[in-house]
């Protein structure tokens, strides 16, 4: 049963206030009477500890601020809390609770130029990576024998195999809103039929390509900078570099190599199933049947519309794979920065692709294929 920390107060016959505390003086036990100590009002002539079990830093604290603050003496403290008395002293305990708020203007451009120092050391910091990148890409390619290809297969398997699931069924829901929604603002024109024009060219062109790598972002994007950067924590980086092992090689050409070539099959995947569910819902509420719906697909979107999204996946996929890989490899410290750097990564994944996808569409529009 846990003893806590108490009072009482004693006047004697002149007057003069005694306050006795008793009982451990122990931060883990001196909650309440702090509280107490603090409401104490009059005149105090003595702060008696004799009756004190146990005491620490804390207690000893407590003792001398309410001394200090009633101009009282310390009497019956045992040796130890005459050390601690002593050592906490020389403490006023007047500092600020908070520091001081510096004027607007001020925090402002020190925030600013605190971000812009920020950029470039981490633009230095990523060419850097690049640079190892590369290095271990040339090694590779000149020693074609030392390439992981278990840890390349299952990262495929991770990216790719393990996300059709959850790709195929957000695709197929974001054809059938697409289409729905394309239909009700083309019946005002009855032209409903070119609901089959607008979900193939918008499935193909961007919204396949650009909701799989928002989604791989989030999926393995992320758990690269996890999975890095855990090992990052736990020395386990470290541990490979003592040993020879590269962990460029190891770790992040496998990730990038994957997620890259599996984001073009599951790009194309996506694109498949959103007009799969735009054939569904047209079936439905439009009542254009269902292989009819495909047959016309093939007529009204043109072939450069699949390339123009077979273009953009693997850029995307490098992206995503790069940007976790990156942050995970940055990890250093402790516990809270493997979830720190894992939201950067998936935020600057998911920024970038969509800042890309912005200058591709101007980019192919430019170049005839819009």
């Amino acid at each position: 049963m846990r003893e806590w920390a108490d009072y009482r107060e004693d006047e004697d016959e002149q007057g003069a206030v005694t306050v006795a505390l008793t009982g451990p003086l122990l931060v883990s036990s001196i909650g309440e009477l702090d509280r107490a100590l603090r409401k104490v009002d009059g005149p105090v002539a003595r702060v008696d500890l004799s009756e004190v079990t146990e005491i620490d830093t804390v207690g000893a604290w407590v003792a001398w601020r309410l001394a200090r603050d009633h101009d009282a003496t310390i009497v019956g403290a045992s040796d130890k809390a005459a050390r601690l008395i002593a050592a906490v002293h020389r403490s006023s305990g007047q500092g600020a609770v908070t520091p001081p708020e510096y004027p607007m203007f001020e925090r402002v451009t020190a925030t600013v130029g605190r971000y812009v120092l920020g950029l470039f050391d981490g633009v230095q910091r990523f060419l850097g990576f690049l640079g190892a990148m590369l290095v271990a890409v040339w090694h590779l390619v000149r020693n074609p024998a030392e390439f992981r290809w278990k840890a390349f297969v299952r990262q495929l398997e991770l990216v790719g195999v393990n996300a059709l699931g959850i790709i195929g069924l957000m695709s197929f829901l974001v054809g059938i809103v697409i289409a729905q929604q394309g239909a009700i603002q083309l019946e005002q024109f009855g032209a409903e039929i070119y609901t089959i024009n607008l979900t193939g060219r918008l499935s193909f062109r961007e919204l396949g390509v650009l909701m799989t790598a928002i989604m791989v972002a989030g999926r393995s994007g992320s758990a690269f900078a996890a999975q890095i950067g855990t090992m990052k924590l736990t020395e386990e980086v470290d541990a490979m570099r003592t040993i020879g092992v590269s962990p460029v090689e190891a770790l992040i050409i496998p990730r990038v190599l994957a997620c890259t070539l599996m984001m073009v099959l599951l790009g194309f995947y996506a694109a498949l199933l959103s007009i799969l569910g735009g054939a569904f819902i047209s079936t439905m509420t439009l009542e254009i049947p269902f292989w009819t719906f495909l047959t016309r697909i093939q007529e009204v979107v043109p072939l450069h519309d699949l390339w123009v999204g077979m273009i953009k996946a693997p850029v995307f996929g490098a992206i995503v794979a790069l940007a976790g890989c990156y942050q995970g490899m940055q990890v250093e410290g402790n516990s809270e920065e493997v979830g720190l750097r894992t939201t950067i990564a998936v935020v600057q994944a998911i920024f970038v692709v969509i800042v890309l996808d912005a200058f591709f569409a101007v980019f192919f529009s430019e170049v005839g294929w819009g």
